[in-house]
């Protein structure tokens, strides 16, 4: 009676997506309802439930609270300086505003290689706005090609986490895996970014209220292109340096020590926050003062996302615990299917019912690794690792929805409704997983 985990899985995301798009129920408390009833269907002891739940909240937030927060600080001071109107203005003087799309398109890729992808959205958000206000579009005309080319490049490129994962596990060559990686993230960048959004409909929606600015910049408050930039920047460049100078540190010396710890996410925007209370506030004579009402200003306005990301855990975590990940692995790998889609859609199917990225990828390459495996010689036989990583990381940016913090962080960031996030950002990562997909059964012909 396996299949009763499904059941239960999608008995308790239907709930949810009833309680709070027919009787407008707040998400978090929608969230936490669903993860009880999941669990009592599962046979939880309730105090085993509680404990459950809480662990899932309190991990999620652990390793996301200070990244949302003190993003959603750096992106209001961003907006409210003028920084991100400097961006903005600029950007468009040099590309035009035809071109601007592209310019958000760069943005994305280096951000969503170069940085954890919360990161890299919670800095990308306020500069798609003020590019959109300028440039008079409608702002998810900007925001998606430059969330599509972040997923893509966060989910293909080492050094971000589960590429990195999946080379080890399958013994893949990283050299190669980077040459298929750019064959691959061309034409998805294309066709989800460029193409798709002409299928969507009316994409006008009103701007956010949180990335709305308090007072309107003037040109003598506002800060300098080059400092605009370079504060946004700081994640990515600490996050960098600290895998570069990896390759020649000894692990667990001194100066590894504090080179990881400047390089880890939460550090390095923590030092990209104190960068922009200095250059955003002070330097601009705007005031120390002014610098925290707007810290306040952005902490009010991002606590419900965070508090839904928490309940996103909690739900996640109740999923996890159900082990319909391993059922999920263990029927698919009984199939005659090729290796490539089976590691796809065994990834596609775990990610959709845990919500996690990372963990439904390395599940999957854990089964999939274990079939394909010569135990003479510790080899997959019969495919090539470095397209097995890659259909494997295809398939882990695929849908997703409301067990998935990324998810809401789309949705609360743009102020949108669920409906509207699943057919944007769902459809995005749908559209992004399937051509990756198709490119990687289209190398295979040829390798």
């Amino acid at each position: 009676m396996e299949w009763l985990h499904i059941l239960w899985v999608v008995m308790g995301i239907g709930l949810m997506l009833l309680l709070n798009i027919k009787w407008k129920i707040n998400p978090m408390i929608a969230l936490l309802l669903a993860a009880l009833f999941i669990g009592f269907l599962e046979g939880y002891a309730p105090l085993d439930l509680v404990q459950t739940i809480q662990n899932g909240f309190g991990s999620t937030l652990g390793s996301l609270a200070i990244i949302v927060v003190f993003g959603a600080v750096i992106g209001k001071l961003m907006v409210d300086s003028g920084a991100a109107h400097r961006i903005a203005g600029t950007l468009i003087k040099r590309f035009g505003i035809q071109h601007v799309k592209w310019a958000m398109v760069i943005v994305g890729l280096v951000f969503g290689l170069a940085m954890f992808y919360e990161v890299a959205f919670i800095i990308m958000a306020p500069l798609i706005i003020a590019i959109a206000v300028e440039a008079k579009v409608p702002f998810l005309k900007i925001a998606i090609p430059a969330v599509a080319a972040a997923t893509t490049a966060h989910s293909l490129f080492p050094p971000q986490p589960g590429p990195v994962a999946l080379i080890d596990i399958y013994g893949a060559d990283t050299g190669k895996v980077y040459i298929y990686a750019i064959i691959i993230a061309i034409p998805t960048v294309l066709i989800t970014g460029f193409l798709l959004p002409r299928f969507l409909g009316n994409l006008d929606r009103p701007i956010p209220r949180l990335l709305r600015p308090e007072i309107e910049p003037t040109e003598e408050t506002m800060p300098s292109f080059g400092v605009s930039l370079l504060v946004p920047l700081i994640p990515a460049i600490l996050m960098i340096s600290a895998t570069v100078a990896n390759i020649w540190l000894v692990e667990d010396s001194t100066t590894y020590q504090w080179v990881n710890f400047f390089g880890s996410s939460t550090i390095s925007v923590s030092v990209a926050l104190a960068a922009a209370i200095f250059f955003f506030g002070i330097r601009t004579k705007l005031g120390i003062q002014w610098s925290m009402k707007t810290f306040e200003s952005a902490v009010k306005g991002i606590a419900m996302v965070v508090l839904i990301i928490g309940a996103g855990g909690a739900l996640k975590q109740v999923i996890i615990d159900t082990g319909i990940g391993d059922y999920i692995g263990t029927l698919m790998s009984a199939s005659s299917i090729s290796p490539y889609i089976l590691a796809w859609l065994i990834t596609v199917l775990i990610r959709l019912a845990t919500g996690q990225g990372v963990v439904s990828a390395m599940t999957a390459a854990g089964i999939i690794g274990a079939a394909l495996m010569d135990p003479t010689t510790g080899m997959l036989v019969g495919v090539d690792p470095a397209l097995l990583v890659l259909a494997t990381a295809a398939g882990s940016n695929t849908l997703t929805h409301v067990n998935d913090a990324s998810f809401w962080l789309f949705k609360g960031y743009f102020d949108l409704s669920i409906k509207d996030t699943l057919k944007t950002w769902g459809l995005l990562e749908l559209c992004n997983s399937l051509v990756g997909l198709g490119m990687v059964m289209l190398i295979s012909v040829f390798v």
